[in-house]
């Protein structure tokens, strides 16, 4: 695992509070105040980001993508379909399409190979499924009632977006069933144009 903190989204978050703080004559003190009881409100919301990237990274990195590629070979011409929901429930997971891809997107290219499906398209479909996926997310839910002083809530926001996440993400893979199967000649090969 590699982190580096000046490339890291929050960094930037982080310096131009500093800046806003520093053009808005606060003092030392007060930033720090302002800072730590920003900490204290999204606490919650650190905690379940922190675990659901834990549960991503180990999932990765113990090989259990490859064996569950394998796994979904038996969804058979249905795997379009799921391949959708892979990303949702990526996504849905970890809080982030880039962590989806990273999480599943071998998983995919696996089983797409195995079907002789096109790898290009699965993998495509799993960032398409997952961003269905992001409005359930925990980190999404519960960043969001902690910014509108809605903390508690989480469970009646999430019931009441869960059936329209669910039913965009079949959209999303009934589309990708038809190109599979119905459109095969509109998916691109990569960058079959550079010789």
């Amino acid at each position: 695992f590699d982190f580096n903190w000046l490339t890291a989204t929050g960094t930037g978050c982080f310096l131009a509070a500093i800046l806003a703080g520093l053009l808005l004559r606060l003092s030392f003190g007060r930033m720090l105040g302002i800072f730590g009881k920003t900490l204290v409100r999204l606490r919650f919301a650190i905690i379940a980001m922190t675990c659901m990237l834990g549960i991503g990274y180990v999932t990765r990195y113990s090989g259990m993508d490859a064996v569950l590629g394998l796994a979904f070979t038996r969804t058979g011409w249905l795997f379009p379909f799921f391949g959708a929901y892979i990303g949702w429930l990526g996504v849905a997971l970890t809080g982030s399409d880039t962590s989806s891809n990273a999480l599943f997107g071998n998983l995919q290219r696996i089983t797409a190979q195995q079907l002789h499906l096109s790898p290009i398209l699965m993998c495509a479909t799993n960032s398409a499924g997952g961003v269905m996926g992001k409005m359930v997310d925990a980190q999404s839910i519960c960043i969001a009632t902690a910014a509108t002083n809605q903390v508690g809530n989480e469970g009646s926001i999430f019931r009441f977006l869960c059936w329209h996440s669910v039913a965009l993400a079949a959209i999303v893979g009934i589309i990708v069933m038809l190109y599979a199967y119905v459109f095969p000649q509109w998916i691109s090969n990569g960058l079959n144009f550079i010789r």
